[in-house]
């Protein structure tokens, strides 16, 4: 396959960078693997879906689109949150939500032959229950007509609300429960929206923890946005408190539009330090650990479930994410 680098989300240069490290390179499709990239993106725009892939410009969208796989994000394309590191539309009132879509949705994975998928929400802060019985339809439609798919659901924090989050896990089936932190606690003000908070997150996971002790909890941190190596190691030892087993860390990468409402790049950490990291997280306990430079929160999730599942190191990052020198 053809290399790319790749700047950042969007693929254009974050302002005031004229060069960026070698590593943060993707593979481009080709042949075969452009065929079923191709065969995505129709499965995707023929069931009217959003994918997170495409609305937050993740990096690894050729990779995933060209395995056959995508990150679905259900309720709409407008989020009712302004997070800076994040490119998805903000709405005070986003479009009221659709009520085919869970059926669409199943329509999606059962044609694209998924054996585990990731659905990803926007925030529905519009909404009193934030979207959760809605969130729950739509594994539900899955489940029915895949009952052998394994799912997982990447939730916003729903406002904290204890209630909706009880009758969103009530027997719902879910392999997965996941939500990230998105950053260390010192940079929640400059990064996240001001509804959302590291503690929030935490407390939202170690309810589902005990909601629901049966499902993986999942979540995710960025870096590069001003904490230190240490704050980096404190927010794991965090979410490992609260029972979190899966955890992903990766490089943040600007959008590629130039506007002050998005957090600059502070630094590029190389490929070594995610590294260290993964030792570090495996040791503290969680059981599956995906950890570099172009990694995201959906990352080879069916294969980090597994991993976790089975007790074995399965996550390979390619040469370019796990070396110091790209290929």
């Amino acid at each position: 396959m053809k290399k790319a680098v790749v700047p950042n989300s969007r693929g254009t240069l974050p302002s005031g960078h004229a060069r960026l490290p070698e590593w943060l390179r993707v593979n481009l499709p080709a042949g075969r693997s452009q065929a079923t990239f191709n065969g995505t993106l129709q499965v995707v725009q023929g069931n009217e879906l959003h994918t997170v892939c495409e609305e937050a410009g993740c990096p690894n969208v050729h990779d995933c689109w060209a395995r056959g796989t995508a990150t679905f994000m259900v309720a709409g394309k407008q989020c009712t949150r302004g997070c800076r590191f994040c490119s998805v539309e903000t709405l005070k009132q986003p479009d009221p939500l659709d009520t085919n879509e869970p059926e669409r949705l199943a329509d999606a994975v059962e044609r694209m032959g998924l054996a585990h998928v990731v659905i990803t929400v926007v925030n529905r802060d519009d909404l009193s229950d934030g979207g959760a019985d809605h969130y729950k339809r739509c594994v539900a439609a899955i489940h029915r007509r895949l009952p052998e798919t394994t799912i997982e659901l990447l939730c916003s924090d729903l406002e904290g609300n204890g209630q909706a989050l009880t009758h969103l896990l009530d027997e719902i089936p879910l392999r997965v429960f996941a939500h990230n932190v998105e950053c260390v606690p010192r940079l929640d003000s400059a990064v996240r929206d001001p509804k959302a908070s590291f503690a929030q997150s935490l407390e939202v996971l170690r309810r589902a923890k005990q909601l629901r002790d049966d499902l993986w909890t999942k979540s995710s941190l960025m870096v590069g946005l001003g904490e230190t190596d240490a704050e980096i190691t404190d927010a794991l030892l965090q979410l490992r408190d609260v029972g979190v087993e899966l955890v992903t860390l990766g490089q943040y990468l600007a959008p590629g539009r130039s506007t002050a409402r998005f957090i600059p790049v502070e630094r590029y950490v190389t490929p070594g330090q995610f590294e260290k990291w993964a030792d570090e997280a495996r040791a503290m306990g969680f059981r599956g650990v995906a950890s570099g430079p172009l990694v995201r929160s959906s990352y080879r999730a069916g294969t980090l479930l597994e991993e976790a599942e089975t007790g074995q190191r399965l996550v390979q990052l390619a040469p370019a994410e796990n070396s110091s020198k790209a290929v």
